[in-house]
């Protein structure tokens, strides 16, 4: 049976410590699906297709990994596409905090999902996609926190 894991989120926009912990996740599994999580109660900065273009470009040259994008529930969007792992990063004690309930909801409502957690590397766990969309909104220079096939200015609306 082939291990299918879900690395899921906004993606609102892709940075480099989100990159990191697919490319650690990606032994692990015969394959990733990063998946970004359609809500419609959240505000987003740059648009679904904007955001599934720039992990396709990201992600282009890797044979394991497949880009995706669901509504509702991460637990649903697993089972639909057989996967039983899902893929988390955690950067502090805060995420942990959050990441083990939601971990543990999933591990009900996904009939027995497994979330595997990767500790940030230091030189990433400062970075998150709501920093990142407070420096591009600010009109500062993120090029640093994002990867490098990725050019966000064009794109903000």
């Amino acid at each position: 049976m082939e291990k299918i894991a879900v690395f899921p989120g906004s993606f609102d926009p892709i940075t480099v410590g989100h990159v990191d912990i697919v490319m650690r996740a990606l032994p692990f599994f015969d394959k990733i699906i990063v998946a970004v999580g359609v809500n419609d109660q959240k505000k987003t900065l740059f648009p679904l297709p904007d955001r599934l273009k720039w992990l396709d470009q990201v992600f282009r040259d890797e044979p394991k990994i497949e880009i995706g994008s669901f509504e509702n529930l991460t637990a649903h969007y697993c089972s639909r596409i057989g996967a039983k792992y899902l893929i988390r990063g955690l950067r502090n004690a805060s995420d942990f905090d959050y990441e083990k309930t939601i971990s543990q909801l999933n591990h009900i409502v996904g009939n027995g999902l497994e979330t595997i957690f990767l500790i940030s590397q230091p030189a990433f766990s400062h970075i998150s996609s709501t920093i990142v969309r407070e420096i591009i909104k600010g009109g500062g220079d993120a090029i640093s926190f994002l990867p490098e096939k990725i050019v966000i200015q064009p794109f903000l609306r």
